[in-house]
């Protein structure tokens, strides 16, 4: 039986037990809600993830992703159920190890990703009503196109698959008689609004298209709740125009914490402007919500 224990130079064990040695989470004082649509750069979403998880004043609401980024918020919300913030980093950090590790021999199976996964959580922890995430994760049906929200407690290793399994280049992943995989658009759901007064973070590939006008008050994303959620956007802008859905993920270690340590980047650059704070300003017209 393969044991998800595994060993890398660098000296960081990726065994779940050090994750299950860090403190618990502590519910902080500003709830942040994230966004990860399919075409979200996984390394750079790892950096943000990593860089938001240092602020001791922000906390994880609801987490709502498709493709790639389903595997990372089930890697945080895994890691924040047994060790708080450093067990969310760690988690982070050795699925990505897991990830680079698997790119080195990508061709000679055809899709890693279930091992990866299997190695990286458990999802009996993530579906605790104690787990301090909420996931909705999306995936496509193969054959209707319709898309499917998995819940909490709906979630299981293949759902989480299936969200990530790459439309027409992997097959799709069976869930109770029917076909899934990735592609799921945020756009055409219903808005989530938080469990109380906080902001929504979007990670996306590109420039957010989920920001419109509110006609009530300064913005939503497909419906306006009684007082508007603030909402931010931001994108890996050196990423290439063209990275294709259909291209792996994951490339060689030292390329993949080049593109997290952007991410950190822009999460640090978005803090200094002071965008969490409650104001009347609109985000709409504002230039550098997009950072």
């Amino acid at each position: 039986m393969e044991t998800k224990k595994m060993h890398f130079p660098t000296g960081t064990e990726t065994d779940k037990a050090v994750i299950a040695g860090a403190s618990p989470v502590v519910q902080d004082t500003q709830l942040v809600d994230i966004v990860l649509p399919s075409d979200a750069n996984g390394a750079f979403v790892w950096g943000v993830l990593d860089r938001l998880l240092d602020e001791p004043g922000l906390s994880f609401g609801n987490i709502t992703a498709s493709g790639f980024g389903a595997m990372e918020a089930a890697v945080l919300a895994y890691g924040l159920a047994l060790g708080g913030r450093r067990g969310a980093r760690t988690a982070l950090t050795n699925f990505w190890r897991r990830v680079s590790h698997a790119s080195m021999f990508s061709a000679d199976t055809a899709n890693p990703l279930r091992s990866i996964l299997e190695q990286s959580i458990d999802i009996a922890d993530i579906r605790k009503k104690s787990c301090p995430v909420s996931l909705n994760i999306l995936a496509s049906n193969a054959r209707t196109d319709a898309v499917k929200i998995f819940t909490n407690e709906q979630l299981s290793l293949d759902a989480i698959l299936a969200a990530a399994t790459i439309p027409f280049l992997f097959p799709a992943v069976e869930i109770d008689g029917d076909t899934y995989w990735g592609g799921g658009d945020l756009s055409v759901l219903p808005f989530v609004h938080p469990v109380e007064a906080g902001h929504r973070l979007i990670v996306a590939g590109k420039p957010s298209l989920f920001v419109t006008p509110c006609a009530d008050r300064r913005l939503a994303a497909s419906h306006c709740a009684m007082k508007c959620t603030p909402i931010h956007a931001m994108f890996d802008s050196r990423r290439q125009a063209g990275a294709a859905l259909f291209s792996r993920p994951w490339t060689d270690w030292g390329d993949l914490t080049d593109t997290r340590d952007r991410g950190r980047e822009r999460v640090e650059d978005w803090l200094l402007t002071d965008h969490l704070a409650v104001d009347e300003r609109p985000a709409v017209d504002s230039k550098n919500r997009y950072v």
